[in-house]
């Protein structure tokens, strides 16, 4: 597909789902939205399958979003991470609660959906570990499942979570949409009572204070200077995480330096924020979300229409009530303890996007939407590094050899 044609056509999708999202204050999020038109698109055919990877868009993502999350990582303090252990644990716990779940479903209804694994047929135990790691984990958890599952010849196993992450954003980003409406309209309401410390919010951040913000010299403080000094430090990250062998994940190291290098004043805070290229890389990075979108068939998803349907049903119900149980004893509140759950099912840059629309659709004015956002957007971000990045990886590595009876 033309290049120049292809770029429009997400272009044009991606403002007609600001714009739903923008007119229903976040009900209807632009993710969502955007979602639904490039799922019917494909599976009408109205979009071609290449259409993604012909705007180059999608290998834009693959370079930038080291960026953006260093860049995250500016936006909160330390003494903000130190506070989010908390949100690690509910994410830890929230992934254990799917599996469970997952594994009640697969005693309830595995004869049904089951045959013998001897005979080339999987297991109840089987989707539920596929499911487990595809619901509560990004693309490395579904490459660790298909690999144990190709390995002993189970191809609709294999078949089944590249399914569950195509489609699993269009059941989390909805439910967490509303469910951080209620959360951020009850930040507000302890905002307007004085019970919500304010954030001030700063004014021109590249202009005459930046000095004051960053220890860099002024010719590594323009655009281009900013991404060579960020992109300096996600190949540093891609180091340790392949000294590690993966065990530091790029994305985590990264999240770290940004927080360590805003703590030292080196980076300044939301140090993307200003530069020429920042819209444009966003923008990119939220293309990644549709990518598996293209693959989806409806043959596919017609086979395997039951499994889908219990491991999203019974895989939401186990991440609600084990977030909003463990959520509730550690102090936060339950929409925001079932939103910290829920980022198992989208990752990154879902995190961010649904915090920012949930606190400008309930703030009224910059001070509000920043006040929410400081105290919404910190947890979703290690939310979805402790469930998607950190715990399914883990728990699926450990999990995974038992497909198939191994």
């Amino acid at each position: 597909m033309n290049p120049v044609h292809a770029f429009v056509i997400v272009m044009l999708v991606w403002t007609v789902s600001d714009l739903v999202a923008k007119r229903t204050q976040s009900l209807l999020s632009s993710l969502f939205v955007a979602s639904i038109i490039f799922l019917v698109g494909f599976l009408t055919g109205i979009f071609p399958e290449d259409l993604l990877a012909s705007s180059s868009l999608l290998a834009l993502a693959g370079v930038v979003v080291g960026f953006v999350i260093v860049h995250l990582g500016t936006m909160i303090s330390l003494d903000d991470f130190k506070k989010q252990w908390k949100t690690l644990l509910v994410g830890i716990v929230t992934v254990i609660g799917i599996g469970l779940a997952l594994l009640l479903a697969g005693f309830i209804f595995g004869p049904r959906i089951s045959g013998s694994a001897a005979d080339g047929y999987a297991q109840a135990l089987d989707f539920v570990i596929a499911g487990t790691g595809a619901l509560s984990g990004g693309t490395i958890s579904v490459l660790i499942v298909q690999e144990a599952a190709l390995g002993v010849g189970l191809t609709s196993i294999a078949v089944f979570p590249v399914l569950i992450a195509a489609l699993q954003g269009l059941i989390g980003f909805p439910l967490t949409s509303v469910i951080l409406r209620k959360e951020a309209a009850r930040l507000k309401a302890e905002y307007r009572a004085g019970t919500l410390t304010p954030v001030e919010v700063s004014g021109d951040e590249t202009g005459q204070n930046e000095a004051q913000q960053s220890r860099l010299p002024a010719p590594l403080r323009t655009t281009a200077g900013t991404l060579f000094v960020v992109g300096v430090v996600v190949l540093v990250s891609l180091g340790v995480n392949n000294l590690t062998d993966g065990i530091l994940n790029t994305f985590v190291v990264a999240l770290i330096l940004g927080i360590t290098l805003r703590t030292t004043r080196i980076l300044k805070p939301s140090v993307l924020s200003g530069i020429d290229a920042f819209g444009l890389m966003m923008i990119a990075i939220m293309i990644l979300v549709f990518g598996p979108l293209a693959t989806v068939k409806p043959s596919d998803v017609g086979a395997l229409a039951g499994p889908l349907l219990i491991a999203f049903v019974f895989g939401v119900v186990g991440i609600a009530g084990f977030s909003a149980l463990v959520g509730k004893l550690l102090g936060y509140s339950v929409p925001m303890s079932v939103a910290i759950g829920l980022t198992s099912l989208y990752g990154f840059p879902g995190t961010m996007i649904l915090s920012q629309e949930a606190a400008k659709g309930a703030g009224e004015t910059p001070e509000e939407v920043a006040t929410i956002e400081h105290e919404i957007l910190p947890k979703m971000i290690v939310a979805g590094f402790s469930t998607v990045t950190i715990t399914s990886v883990v728990i699926t590595s450990i999990i995974a050899g038992r497909i198939g009876g191994g």
